[in-house]
């Protein structure tokens, strides 16, 4: 299959899930790893670093407005968690559009290897539009045009939500951003250990949810192992869709 990106005339470029789904997760890990660094950094600096570095090139741009240690660890604290959800919404999409262009191109090609220039054209407006498209509409035409349902679906737009009132209204969760429920429940995965039955066997890591609620008036806020677990939960969410495109493409084969 197909690349979008393209010239027209050029050849076409195969491309491979399986390669997607790694430059994917490579990806993952590199902003799980930043963060691992910068909640480091943070727990490692002290009030006289801070004051060291502040006043070592002797002059500042506004010294009246200059803030202390405690004000600063509080902004640095706020502009992370933006930060953080921020690139797990980015992260979700992407994976999202990467995900439907191998789907779109499946189903304009119907798996096969050979790609005419109408089914390549169908499959990158296909692509084009899904881009385009609002949170809640790509999940709704995976599900309508593929028959994909995603895992994680409702807190990936909890994220959306929480992300929302953090830009938009101080980080405190208003009526618009609940479900039907009066909730902003965002759920996420955690190691837990099961007991073995037979006797004298180790108990064995396995991953589970935990559910997280904010309602109308609550401050979105995550503690530093939270965020990670928000984050490692974007690979929980994207392993699971790519394996459905595959497992997509291996159902168009099978009809062929």
């Amino acid at each position: 299959m197909t690349s979008d990106s393209q010239s027209p005339g050029e050849p076409p470029k195969q491309i491979n899930l399986q390669q997607i789904a790694q430059q994917f997760m490579v990806g993952l890990q590199r902003h799980f790893d930043m963060l691992a660094y910068t909640l480091a950094s943070r727990q490692a600096v002290s009030e006289a670093d801070y004051k060291h570095i502040a006043r070592a090139p002797q002059m500042m741009p506004v010294a009246a407005r200059h803030q202390n240690f405690e004000q600063m660890q509080a902004y640095a604290r706020d502009l992370m968690l933006r930060q953080v959800m921020g690139d797990i919404l980015k992260l979700s999409v992407a994976a999202l559009n990467n995900a439907h262009f191998v789907l779109a191109l499946v189903k304009a090609t119907q798996a096969n290897t050979e790609v005419s220039a109408a089914a390549q054209k169908a499959a990158q407006q296909a692509q084009k539009d899904f881009v385009a498209a609002p949170l809640d509409e790509k999940f709704n035409r995976l599900e309508q045009n593929y028959g994909i349902m995603c895992e994680l679906e409702d807190s990936v737009t909890s994220i959306a939500m929480g992300l929302q009132a953090l830009l938009q209204h101080g980080g405190q969760v208003q009526a618009a951003q609940l479900d039907a429920n009066g909730e902003l429940a965002v759920d996420y995965k955690v190691v837990s250990l099961t007991k073995e039955l037979s006797e004298g066997a180790s108990p064995k890591p396995q991953l589970s949810e935990q559910r997280k609620v904010f309602r109308e008036g609550d401050t979105i806020a995550f503690s530093d192992t939270e965020l990670q677990l928000l984050l490692v939960s974007v690979a929980s969410f994207a392993d699971a869709l790519f394996k459905s495109v595959a497992a997509y493409a291996k159902t168009i084969q099978a009809g062929n």
